[in-house]
């Protein structure tokens, strides 16, 4: 370029003035530096600043310099040219990494648009893998379990990377990135990149790539973050959507399943009533039965009875878990509902004994008396039910931290250990193979009672035998009740 401007110039410096030469020296220069980079354009700058002197001034053909005023031509000129250079090849750079930024920022939106289209896991490991394929690299997916044990995730087209669980198990329990930059005799780095997600780490991402320089590290890290995050997220997103639509499923199943009991339990009502009335007329009727015909008839009445119970623990279920239920509130002595429930319970109590122990002291309390009545009834059915003949049922309440607390206690052999929550379950039992008869419904049928009043309830067992049952409701602040004026005689009440 330099010879070129030089054998371009010399023909016509008898019309060209020495400044203008000088602009097409350094034009020359400035296209160097914008097409080769600084080391030519130093050397252009040089090369021009030697064949301007050798060429075109005077004493020609001579490196000399016959004049001050030329020397500080000379040297004006090697200093623009020298800052021309770095100026061009740092526009140059500029331009180039701008280029290289707008490649990097639209393989990552293409990298998310592929990723926010992803339906599966799958899908999200085959994207991240074909990004890197065209880094250079290669990625595989590993995605936790329920025991925090990290797995492949594949598509199965493409080729699994070799990993250490180890080294995986380090990146996603600390969150950072784990290198090892000399794995195999091929020269390849691995890089363990955790999927770090807005709510938790989702896994971690194996990348494998040719080992690179020290000074490409930082970049490469960047990069593997970026990827990393837009994983996590894809990830993340997937897992919402697994939650989301199967907690709609079991709304749904949950729907058609309160809608098949509720219809069944109604339609069985009526017919079991009828048996139940029908038996118990035949036990009653005049002349009496025959002893085995009687007996029939009164195991007839007793099992419709207890079928009768399960239906209605069925229909309340459905009324409960459609919260078609409001509990109608009202200041009740407790101790009258207690002994309602022991009275209604009359026959099943048969073989217990009974004591209800309440404190002199305990006030008012609002609440349903009907729905709290059955609370009582169920918690106490399940304590004769699951004790010994002869053994006591005690009911007792205390007050504390602005609740009723009452409990049910029996002498059986208490709840299996670590399912006293379970029990509250629909269908759930606290021995499944029991002999005793149920359908699983009466704890949970108490929990929804109690929690409608603002309660709550829980069972334990007792030490060393026996099982406890407690439910609390609110104490609130009873009404006051005004005392009746006391009269001396009849005359004073007439009067």
């Amino acid at each position: 370029m330099c010879i070129g401007t030089a054998a371009l110039t010399s023909p016509l410096q008898d019309y060209l003035d020495l400044a203008n030469t000088v602009m097409l020296f350094l034009l020359a220069v400035l296209l160097v530096a914008l097409r080769a980079g600084r080391g030519p354009a130093i050397f252009a700058a040089i090369a021009s600043v030697l064949l301007f002197d050798f060429l075109f001034v005077p004493p020609r053909f001579s490196l000399a310099v016959g004049d001050v005023q030329y020397g500080i031509t000379l040297g004006v000129m090697l200093a623009v040219a020298l800052v021309t250079a770095q100026l061009a090849t740092g526009m140059g750079r500029q331009a180039e990494v701008a280029a290289r930024r707008e490649r990097e920022t639209r393989s990552f939106y293409e990298l998310a648009r592929d990723l926010a289209g992803a339906v599966s896991t799958e899908q999200v490991a085959a994207i991240a893998n074909q990004f890197m394929h065209a880094a250079g690299g290669h990625a595989t997916l590993l995605l936790p379990d329920i025991s925090d044990v990290l797995s492949v995730t594949s598509d199965g087209a493409g080729e699994v990377a070799h990993f250490e669980q180890r080294l995986a198990l380090v990146a996603y329990r600390k969150g950072e990135i784990v290198a090892v930059n000399a794995l195999d005799d091929a020269g390849h780095s691995v890089s363990y990149v955790p999927l770090k997600a807005p709510m938790r780490t989702r896994g971690v991402l194996v990348v494998t790539a040719e080992r690179r320089s020290r000074s490409s590290h930082e970049p490469m890290d960047a990069m593997l973050s970026t990827v990393a995050s837009l994983v996590a997220i894809a990830v993340e997103r997937l897992h919402y959507v697994d939650v989301a639509n199967n907690a709609q499923m079991e709304m749904a199943s949950e729907r058609l399943r309160t809608s098949i009991l509720s219809a069944l339990s109604h339609d069985l009502r009526t017919p079991l009533t009828a048996i139940v009335g029908l038996a118990d007329s035949l036990t009653v009727q005049k002349p009496s039965l025959p002893e085995a015909a009687h007996e029939t008839a009164a195991a007839i009445r007793d099992q419709a009875a207890r079928l009768s119970s399960m239906v209605t623990n069925l229909l309340d279920m459905a009324r409960l878990a459609a919260g078609n239920v409001k509990p109608r509130k009202e200041w009740q002595v407790l101790e009258e509902v207690a002994g309602a429930a022991v009275q209604l319970l009359g026959r099943s109590l048969a073989g217990h004994r009974v004591a209800i122990e309440l404190p002199l002291a305990i006030p008012l309390i609002e609440f349903d008396a009907i729905l709290i009545e059955r609370v009582l009834c169920n918690l106490i059915e399940n304590a004769a039910k699951y004790s010994a003949p002869g053994s006591a049922i005690t009911i007792g309440a205390r007050l504390e931290g602005g609740f009723a607390h009452v409990s049910v206690t029996d002498e059986g052999p208490g709840f299996p250990e670590g399912r006293q929550e379970e029990v509250f379950e629909m269908f759930v039992r606290g021995e499944p193979e029991s002999s005793a008869p149920g359908a699983g419904l009466g704890l949970a049928i108490s929990r929804s009672i109690v929690e409608a009043h603002r309660g709550t309830i829980h069972a334990r067992n007792q030490a060393p035998r026996g099982a406890q049952v407690t439910f609390t409701l609110p104490l609130g602040t009873p009404p006051e009740i005004a005392e009746e004026p006391e009269t001396d005689s009849w005359e004073a009440q007439r009067g």
